[in-house]
């Protein structure tokens, strides 16, 4: 710690202070005196009176000197803080940690976060396209923008949903704070507590935990590895039961990597019509397609206002562009009210740096180069699987987005399983967090959205060849 020239007066001053030796109106003595006591400098005793003064023990009388303070601070003894323990939900601290990134210098080989690895991020197309608006815009980026989103950004998302045939009106159109703000106010905005839901199962930790947050009941409707969403089983859901939502990702669903096909979009629109259930749609991977056409949405299909349509740049750009977007349809009055609820403004910069990449074709030709090294990764990950693991593993080909969905032997031990993982220094998703019954003990997935090294190749070869 930093020790002043000026304690060798003051520490004394103030211990006799504190005792009582020196009582208030007490005189203390003249720089002068000090100077020839202690041999320090002029400045060093003013600077140690002005301590003195600042702690409230000594005042200066012009013209007389200076004197102990008629009301001296005296500092009573700090009490010991004893921190109540914290409860928190073990469940969800040990989901969200096979959820997320761990990384401390990247020692782990990590399949488990779906988010583009470092490498796959465009990270000079980002940061020189930022610098353009900061240095654009300047101070105007320092201010509130509209509670709703910015206009012209909100314009270009309008158009750009156009091109594949999803008709948006703007002002049915909110900029979140990304994708899971989006689904939580789609779900508050045509939900109360305890209302029931039906889901997709398997379905993705975090869309689980928004639901338990909200305290809503669910109804898990199992996702075909061959047809995707069961709608037949959805259908009886909903006549057993008052379902006043249904979550689905019919783009590249997430674990599976699954597209429904525009039929099956068409056949639970008219289910969900039937009985009058919002329909909350996540596309966040619709951009991320591995052949053909960009794939329509559920939205396209409806001119009723009953399908909120959701997504966010997180998973096509960075996961740390935290902003999306919620088409919330004929709820837009309570979705409204509850964004502004949640914040009302959404970064400028983010906005303006996403807006100013739609605006021209910057955007466009990222997402065509990501998506085709999406589609490499997605080949080389499956071959790689397929020739690592037990001959009676099962993996299911993705169509696009960031998985694969595979299913160990039915007699493997799966704690065993992470735990020769763990030593290896391999994380996968565990199939046991993707549904609030834990049915898929026997699935991991394994997200393919990073580059490739030597080392978690090895990882993945390791990770098979144990079992």
């Amino acid at each position: 710690m930093r020790t002043y020239k000026f304690e060798a007066f003051t520490a004394v001053f103030e211990k006799n202070i504190r005792e009582g030796i020196f009582k208030p109106g007490h005189k203390l003595p003249s720089v002068r005196e000090l100077k020839e006591q202690y041999y320090i400098s002029i400045s060093t005793i003013q600077n140690g009176y002005d301590y003195l003064i600042i702690s409230g023990l000594v005042e200066s009388v012009p013209k007389s000197g200076y004197y102990v303070s008629n009301k001296p601070r005296v500092s009573n003894p700090q009490k010991k803080i004893n921190h109540q323990p914290v409860i928190r939900d073990a469940v969800f601290k040990h989901h969200l940690e096979l959820t997320t990134s761990l990384r401390a210098g990247r020692k782990l080989s990590e399949f488990n976060v779906a988010a583009p690895g470092d490498l796959l991020i465009p990270q000079k197309l980002l940061l020189r396209t930022m610098q353009e608006v900061i240095r654009e815009q300047g101070a105007g980026l320092l201010r509130y923008y509209p509670s709703n989103g910015s206009t012209e950004l909100k314009n270009n998302i309008v158009n750009r949903a156009a091109i594949y045939q999803t008709i948006i009106n703007p002002d049915e159109l909110l900029i979140t704070d990304g994708a899971l703000q989006a689904l939580y106010i789609a779900l508050s905005a045509t939900c109360h507590t305890g209302d029931v839901i039906a889901v997709e199962s398997p379905c993705v930790f975090s869309v689980l935990e928004v639901i338990r947050v909200l305290q809503l009941k669910v109804i898990e409707i199992p996702v075909d590895l061959h047809t995707g969403f069961d709608i037949d089983f959805f259908r009886k859901a909903c006549q057993n039961n008052t379902v006043k939502a249904v979550i689905v990702t019919p783009n590249f669903h997430n674990p599976t990597g699954l597209l429904l096909s525009n039929e099956q979009k068409r056949k639970l629109l008219s289910v969900a019509h039937q009985y009058n259930v919002a329909v909350i749609e996540n596309d966040i991977y619709g951009d991320l397609n591995f052949h053909g056409q960009r794939p329509s949405t559920i939205k396209s299909f409806d001119d009723s206002g009953l399908v909120l349509t959701y997504s966010s740049y997180a998973k096509t750009l960075a996961p740390g562009i935290r902003l999306g977007w919620l088409a919330a349809g004929r709820f837009m009055q309570r979705a409204e009210q509850i964004k502004f609820a949640l914040g009302s403004t959404v970064s400028p910069l983010y906005q303006e740096t996403v807006n100013r990449l739609l605006t021209g074709s910057r955007y466009d030709r990222h997402v065509r180069a990501f998506r085709m090294q999406l589609a490499k990764n997605a080949y080389f990950t499956f071959n790689l699987l397929s020739n690592s693991f037990p001959e009676k593993t099962s993996f299911l080909t993705p169509a696009g987005g960031y998985n694969i969905w595979a299913k160990m032997p039915d007699d493997t031990d799966m704690a065993q399983f992470y735990n020769q993982c763990d030593k290896i220094g391999v994380r996968f998703t565990p199939g046991y967090t993707f549904s609030f019954s834990g049915a898929f003990d026997k699935y991991f997935r394994v997200v393919f959205a990073d580059q490739f090294s030597p080392k978690r190749i090895e990882a993945l070869k390791l990770a098979g060849k144990h079992f």
